[in-house]
């Protein structure tokens, strides 16, 4: 019996219980499990259930739990709830803060868009600025909060955090200030910050900023990688790029690009290149190799694509040896060589693309902002689509697996797709 538990576990494990933070176990869109191919509202799917308030965060999910944080629509109350994955009952739900004079969120964004990250025994909750929570996800106690990391988001906060050793991460790029921090995870107490390197916080002969607060705002989530058998931070600000320590945060190197702003995907690594979607204003992907120090920018980018196809919000997926864009604008598709940049092949989809599409089983699933989930082949030798699904309500958070199951957050409900 016990050697049949531990095979479950690890079975359970190994198809994606535990989608423990923005982009899966590896924060790359990958999964393993064997995911349905259609659904509908009438088909594969094993329940529905209604989310109040607004929230763009994706579901995080550890073993049977699925967590998720929501706000009304004025972002006065900040909320978290956690939902059965089997039944999609609600086991806990409960508001966390209550923030008197709300900053500015843009109409497209939501007072809830960072993506919980758990672990056995605790989940970390961020709203940005205005509070950071842990919980413990047995008794349901919180733990501890944060309420003093200042910035302005300008737009509203998305950098979601990540878990690394006893480190929980993340970035504030806003308006008024840019830094990447390190809170012990175990107390909520700061073991490290560092500001930005490069500020864009130009000042005109009255002391006022030339640039407006895009151009110093970002939404993208850090990501550790392995270099030399090192760990290395991937960060993108608003308008550079970003490699750090994450043991004490020092700036490794940076790549700065002036023309784009307010950088939104997390950073992807593959065939030995760091990539990095540069933002909104005629975007480019940038390919950069990460064996430097200090500004690399004219040294380091190996390719660079500048034309339309690039994403604005969904990340990037690196399948074998190629890269997999979506547009946000037409939901253009666009196939890659990784280590050149030339293309394979693209195909318009059609629709709007916030979510960062995943992978499973050789496919590719690309989810819309009218609800729209488009299936198709992860090959290079050309597009295939497999399967089109529809769900009622659109499409901002990206979806998250559980088992053989898809956890999918619409803007209005969280369903269950299974075969």
């Amino acid at each position: 019996m016990f050697r049949l538990s531990l095979f479950f576990l690890f079975s359970l494990y190994a198809q994606g219980a535990h989608w423990n933070q923005f982009r899966g176990p590896e924060g790359t869109g990958h999964s393993n499990a064997h995911l349905p191919l259609s659904w509908d509202e009438n088909n594969n799917i094993k329940w529905k259930t209604a989310i109040q308030g607004r929230g763009w965060s994706s579901p995080a999910i550890w073993e049977n739990q699925i967590w998720l944080t929501t706000a009304t629509a004025d972002g006065k109350i900040l909320s978290a709830l956690c939902i059965n994955a089997t039944t999609g009952k609600t086991l806990f739900e409960k508001k966390f803060f209550e923030v008197e004079t709300p900053q500015f969120a843009h109409k497209f964004n939501s007072y809830a868009s960072p993506t919980p990250v758990i672990e056995n025994g605790r989940v970390y909750l961020s709203w940005g600025s205005p509070g950071t929570a842990c919980v413990d996800t047995k008794s349901f106690k919180t733990l501890w909060t944060r309420r003093d990391l200042a910035c302005d988001h300008f737009r509203g906060a998305g950098s979601s955090p990540i878990l690394w050793n006893h480190l929980l991460i993340n970035n504030h790029d806003g308006a008024d200030t840019q830094y990447i921090f390190a809170l012990n995870k175990m107390t909520g107490k700061t073991v490290w910050k560092t500001n930005r390197s490069v500020n864009f916080m130009d000042l005109d002969p009255n002391g006022k900023p030339k640039r407006d607060g895009d151009f110093r705002k970002g939404f993208s989530t850090p990501h550790i990688i392995t270099l030399a058998g090192q760990p290395t931070l991937l960060s993108s600000g608003a308008m550079a790029h970003y490699a750090y320590n994450p043991i004490n945060g020092q700036e490794i190197w940076r790549v700065v690009e002036r023309k784009q702003h307010s950088a939104s995907t997390r950073p992807v690594y593959g065939q030995g290149l760091c990539f990095f979607p540069t933002g909104f204003g005629k975007g480019e992907l940038l390919a950069v190799d990460p064996n430097g120090k200090n500004d690399i920018t004219q040294t380091n980018i190996k390719w660079r694509l500048a034309r339309s196809g690039v994403p604005e919000k969904p990340s990037l997926l690196h399948i074998d040896s190629h890269l997999y864009l979506i547009d946000d604008q037409g939901g253009l598709v666009t196939c890659l060589e990784a280590k050149t940049g030339k293309e394979a092949w693209s195909e318009r989809l059609g629709g709007n693309y916030s979510a960062s599409p995943i992978t499973a089983e050789g496919r590719i699933y690309a989810f819309s902002e009218s609800g729209k989930c488009t299936v198709f082949k992860a090959s290079a030798q050309g597009f295939k689509k497999l399967a089109e699904n529809n769900l009622e309500s659109g499409f901002m958070a990206s979806p998250a697996v559980h088992g053989n199951a898809m956890i999918l957050r619409t803007k209005t409900h969280l369903y269950r797709a299974e075969d």
